[in-house]
């Protein structure tokens, strides 16, 4: 897939923000493009590219403007948005999740519009869709 440099890129916040990387980069096969440290060893930014998309995600904190963000798992599992993720192999994306423990929350199916996919939880609750619909393909 060629890189796209979208300019839509969702952001997380993560307790443990190393483990989201490395957790992120093992199921999805996202790579590291930057990861920004700080002196207490927390996550200040970091940008994850897969297939010309890219996320960014940081440590959780307590300043002013982060308090106005919660865990999915402070709100009981509610989440007030996702990501879809296009894949080109989702049955072993599919098992890299599993593995990895993340909480199907649909399994893997075929849809009525020519796609595969199936939707999880992250280890933090975040959720996330992958799946071989490409809504920038041709539909004819």
């Amino acid at each position: 897939m060629p890189e796209s440099h979208s300019t839509i890129i969702p952001g997380h916040r993560y307790r443990d923000a190393k483990a989201a990387i490395e957790w992120l980069c093992t199921v999805f096969g996202f790579e590291r493009k930057a990861v920004h440290e700080a002196n207490d060893g927390s996550i200040m930014h970091a940008e994850l590219t897969l297939n010309g998309g890219m996320i960014m995600l940081g440590s959780e904190k307590n300043d002013e403007y982060q308090r106005g963000f919660k865990s999915p798992k402070d709100l009981g599992n509610i989440e007030t948005r996702s990501v879809y993720i296009v894949v080109e192999n989702v049955d072993a994306v599919y098992e890299r999740a599993i593995a990895a423990g993340g909480a199907i929350i649909r399994p893997l199916q075929e849809t009525p519009y020519g796609a595969r996919d199936f939707g999880l939880r992250d280890p933090e609750g975040h959720t996330w869709w992958a799946g071989t619909y490409n809504p920038w393909a041709s539909h004819e």
